[in-house]
């Protein structure tokens, strides 16, 4: 049996609960297709399909750009360049037709409200995460933020989410990780930090509940406010 399997189902003294951005607490997917598509513009090349660009989310911006710029065939570019000329497009429209998941912003008062100490860790850019925060009103929510650029790392790695359980002053025995893909499982897992899924995000255009089969001790939802219950009764 691996250290994996221990890790509970519910926990009742979850104290610090982490949550992922993009298809967690936001459906980004509309201003997110855009700017890629945007960008494949400035290289003449047609647009994505949103499905095929939405497969490319998950791993942070500078991933997303060199998917989304090679997809047909290889093309040689500056990385910096690409990446100024994305992040032009998505600032234009960030948060534009951005929408919340339904019950997150009650949910997530509701915690704050009781104690829980909330944090994000996302693989989104900080200058993209933090106007969408203001925005949604959730400002003064989160005791710690930590983006793709954060660290040197990101998820699937651990380090992002024990970084943000430091700046929270909790311990990884009482956290929980909330997110929608095999990215947060798996830092979750590496951290072990117990952990649940929501099937409604984006897991690289691939069903988040069939790769999780291999692990039926992280539980799946398909709804907010359910999945944050089963291990806060």
């Amino acid at each position: 049996m691996t250290h994996t399997e221990h890790i509970p189902t519910a926990h009742p003294q979850i104290k610090a609960i982490l949550f992922d951005l993009d298809g967690t607490l936001l459906d980004t997917a509309p201003d997110l297709v855009a700017a890629v598509n945007a960008l494949r513009g400035e290289y003449n090349l047609p647009p994505l399909s949103f499905d095929t660009a939405l497969s490319m989310v998950g791993k942070g911006a500078h991933n997303l750009i060199q998917r989304a710029l090679t997809h047909e065939q290889p093309l040689t570019f500056d990385t910096d360049i690409a990446y100024a000329h994305f992040a032009a497009h998505y600032h234009r429209i960030n948060g534009d037709a951005t929408r919340e998941y339904k019950g997150v912003s009650e949910v997530l008062h509701a915690l704050h409200a009781q104690g829980h100490r909330l944090g994000i860790v996302t693989n989104k850019p900080t200058e993209f995460t933090l106007p969408l925060i203001q925005q949604f009103g959730w400002s003064g929510l989160f005791s710690s933020v930590v983006c793709g650029d954060t660290l040197t790392v990101r998820k699937p790695l651990p380090e992002p989410l024990l970084h943000a359980l430091s700046e929270m002053n909790s311990s990884v025995e009482s956290a929980l990780m909330v997110g929608d893909s095999m990215n947060d499982a798996l830092a979750a897992q590496a951290a072990e930090c117990a952990c649940v899924i929501l099937d409604y995000g984006y897991n690289e255009g691939q069903p988040v509940r069939e790769a999780l089969k291999k692990w039926p001790h992280i539980p799946v939802h398909s709804d907010f406010a359910s999945a944050l219950h089963s291990f806060l009764p």
